[in-house]
């Protein structure tokens, strides 16, 4: 395993972290512990999770894996979030965490989630900064960290604000070039930087044809999608969402096999993407709850299909719709363009335009 600085803590952590919002069966706690201590045992010391991941379920089952983890004397790092923002709120739902954490501290603390400018301006009015500095002084937190899904300049000046130790957001083999602002301002305030869907939210295994650029001979596609953002210096752990023992597996035999690119060898890379992939959903499904009883995500997903396996003469979206999801296109013709889709977001796609497009 590879260790990194997190920023300017003093903490080594592991390059691929375990996520805890993909268990293949939350509710199964014997087989979630052991899959998480399958990753300990492999070198993983840090182990992200989040009160709502399955309604604080993944909560319950890191705190049971915690308690192994002490027995067999195995070091690790804890992170979580909060959505909240004002201090009440935040006592209480961090009182909550740490005992189904079973934990005193948690090490790395979040601010959950910040998809706008609009949306951090907000939270800071609601004092959440002066609130996480105090639960850092009464030890409940050891860092103040911040979870962002904003691309761009909007990223660089979030984090360019001297509040936090360290970042969580998306980056991967598809969506790097509107992320790598971020790295001006993580290397400039020297924060810890963890990244999250490393694999594209599975989309990256499961067309691995759309992303021979960052694959090496012999490297199955989460090989290449993991060790592709080992690749970059500033990244400090790759979080992956792993569902079963065997997909713990499977990422830490990518690291035993990993030999880093050099910089011009990454640039290379880089410059080989023949087209942009930006645009492809992931499925985070924050677009859900549409006024119109519209089901934006499974026609995102649809959607992929075009950008992704699109050829002439075929109709990849309405295959997808009939056959995987059983929605009549019509539906989408249903959008009113109120826009609340698109501001929920994280990704800034242009739903509403897709949407029309479906529908036809």
């Amino acid at each position: 395993m590879i260790y990194r600085e997190y920023g300017q803590t003093g903490k080594k952590v592991s390059l691929l972290g375990f996520g805890g919002m993909r268990f293949a069966n939350v509710d199964n706690h014997d087989e979630c512990v052991k899959t998480m201590l399958t990753a300990a045992e492999g070198g993983v010391n840090y182990f992200d999770t989040a009160p709502g991941y399955f309604e604080t379920k993944s909560e319950t089952v890191f705190g049971k894996a915690f308690t192994e983890f002490k027995k067999k004397g195995i070091q690790f790092y804890s992170a979580t979030k909060t959505f909240k923002s004002t201090d009440s709120e935040i006592r209480k739902e961090i009182e909550a965490q740490l005992k189904r954490l079973n934990l005193q501290t948690i090490d790395f603390y979040h601010i959950w989630c910040i998809t706008s400018l609009e949306d951090w301006k907000e939270r800071k009015d609601n004092k959440v900064v002066s609130t996480f500095r105090k639960l850092k002084d009464e030890g409940l937190i050891n860092h103040i960290c911040i979870s962002s899904h904003l691309i761009d300049d909007e990223i660089k000046e979030l984090l360019m604000e001297d509040s936090f130790e360290g970042v969580l957001f998306g980056f991967s083999a598809y969506n790097f070039k509107t992320r790598q602002a971020a790295f001006d301002a993580i290397l400039k305030n020297k924060l810890g930087a963890v990244v999250m869907n490393p694999l594209g939210g599975g989309v990256i295994p499961q067309h691995p044809e759309r992303f021979k650029f960052i694959m090496r001979e012999g490297e199955s596609a989460v090989d290449a999608s993991l060790r592709f953002l080992w690749d970059h210096p500033e990244i400090t752990n790759t979080l992956v969402g792993f569902q079963t023992e065997a997909q713990v597996k499977e990422a830490l035999a990518a690291m035993e096999g990993y030999k880093p690119r050099s910089a011009s060898e990454l640039a290379e890379v880089k410059n080989g993407s023949l087209s942009s992939l930006e645009g492809i959903c992931t499925g985070c499904n924050y677009c859900e709850g549409c006024p119109q009883d519209i089901p934006i995500p499974q026609f995102m997903d649809a959607y992929n299909q075009k950008i992704l396996l699109s050829k002439e003469g075929n109709d990849p979206i309405g295959s997808r719709l009939k056959w995987h999801w059983d929605i009549e296109r019509s539906v989408a013709g249903k959008c009113n363009a109120c826009g609340q889709c698109e501001r929920a977001c994280t990704q800034h796609i242009d739903i509403i335009m897709r949407l029309k497009e479906i529908a036809g």
